[in-house]
């Protein structure tokens, strides 16, 4: 069906905007003497980033524990380390997606890609582009699970391969977005809210360090602060938990998050300290991932509510953690899990069960918080998210060509057409890896 005259007077506006191009204008005409022709696709690149930049090789950058790391502490506290995740010294990577119409529209995505960004490109580039090219872009969705069954039978469905779909995902929801003249929230269905509530890190070594970071937080404006509760002696990490949870008092919530630290019997006892404290937000990943059975079991245990989610990839894992009635609340990663399309299934698969959605973003770029907001402010579960100081890092916005909008405690939701999220490619040059 043609498009409406709203929709072109929506189009024209944009495309003879400041953001305006040859090709799109160009565009502009053809789709204009054809009412609503294709998108077809002409390329996918993927393109690697680093910040700072280097170019060393990869076990440079690798940090992990040594086999047989322990836990530390006395008795049944010190045990092998199975959660400690592997670091990479101090830099932040990232592999974006760019697919290009032949019309010359330009869509971007982005993986999330913090250990091996070429192994992202890779996948793209000699898997995913093949099935692409040619294609109409803006049949999302079909597109999406065309990806997904080229190697379902061949058992990837996480890791790698779900984040590099939600590169691809992520650029095809921008373009049609940038088709239709439109915000992505707009295409999706429309939004809640035109702002969603963020938190922020907080950071020190002790107890009094971490307590001053989080009143600092909670001035500027965020309603709520995230720290570290991990494994050690016993349970002598929580004096750490309590002491924020004292600074913070009633004027935010605390949100405590263990990144998978602990055995079930170690969680019962952790929890029952955190369940003293009248302001804690949620535990997360106090157990590791593939746990349902224990996060069950503690769920039953605890009146601290339980997040967990950001370490898994679609929704059949949700499923099964939902039909366990495991979890309060959940927090995937919408560059990990597929993408908009995926995390979408996934959001409404928690309402059902009247769980709640929080997207997660500890890293990645403008575009990666972007499309969160997006998709935050279309859901009518979602009660906050991460990411709060994003775009005041390197990868935020200064890459793009017009700043996101966004306050402490904030995140404004783009009104510009597509995610919202422009990179300015001379800049992004200084941070391509090779």
């Amino acid at each position: 069906m043609p498009l409406g005259s709203t929709d072109r007077l929506g189009r024209r506006r944009f495309l003879r905007g400041a953001m305006a191009a040859p090709a799109l204008l160009a565009l502009e005409e053809r789709l204009f003497a054809t009412g609503n022709g294709p998108l077809e696709i002409e390329s996918v690149e993927p393109i690697a980033i680093r910040t700072p930049r280097g170019e060393k090789p990869p076990d440079w950058y690798l940090e992990m524990g040594p086999v047989g790391q322990a836990t530390g502490g006395s008795g049944l506290w010190n045990r092998l380390d199975h959660a400690s995740p592997s670091r990479f010294r101090g830099v932040t990577q990232a592999t974006l997606v760019k697919i290009v119409t032949r019309d010359g529209l330009v869509g971007w995505g982005e993986c999330h890609a913090p250990a091996a960004p070429r192994v992202h490109a890779m996948v793209i580039s000699d898997l995913l582009a093949p099935i692409l090219i040619g294609q109409d872009a803006r049949q999302v969705e079909p597109l999406w699970e065309r990806l997904y069954s080229s190697q379902r039978l061949r058992g990837y469905a996480t890791g790698f391969y779900t984040e590099s779909i939600a590169g691809v995902d992520l650029a095809l929801w921008d373009l049609l977005g940038k088709y239709l003249g439109q915000p992505l929230y707009r295409i999706l269905g429309g939004k809640y809210r035109d702002s969603i509530p963020t938190y922020s890190g907080i950071r020190g070594r002790s107890p009094r360090e971490l307590a001053e970071s989080a009143r600092r937080q909670m001035e500027v404006g965020f309603p709520a602060v995230k720290m570290g509760l991990s494994k050690g002696p016993g349970t002598s990490n929580i004096e750490r938990v309590m002491a924020v949870s004292e600074a913070i008092g009633g004027t935010g919530q605390l949100l405590v998050d263990s990144l998978g630290a602990y055995k079930i019997h170690e969680a019962r006892a952790v929890g029952a300290r955190l369940d003293e404290l009248s302001n804690i937000g949620w535990w997360e990943d106090a157990l590791l991932p593939e746990d349902i059975t224990g996060y069950t079991e503690l769920k039953a245990a605890l009146k601290t509510p339980l997040c967990a989610g950001e370490t898994l990839s679609n929704r059949y894992q949700f499923r099964e953690l939902f039909a366990a009635r495991a979890v309060d609340m959940v927090n995937p990663d919408l560059c990990r899990a597929g993408g908009v399309s995926e995390c979408r299934r996934i959001a409404v698969l928690a309402d059902l069960h009247g769980v709640l959605f929080s997207p997660h973003i500890s890293t990645g770029t403008a575009l990666y918080w972007a499309a969160s907001v997006h998709l935050a402010a279309h859901l009518p579960n979602t009660v906050i998210m991460e990411g709060g100081t994003l775009l005041e890092r390197p990868f935020g916005n200064g890459l793009l060509r017009e700043p996101l909008e966004s306050r402490p405690g904030q995140a404004i939701v783009p009104e510009r057409p597509g995610i919202g999220a422009e990179f300015d490619e001379s800049v992004l040059e200084r941070y391509r890896v090779a």
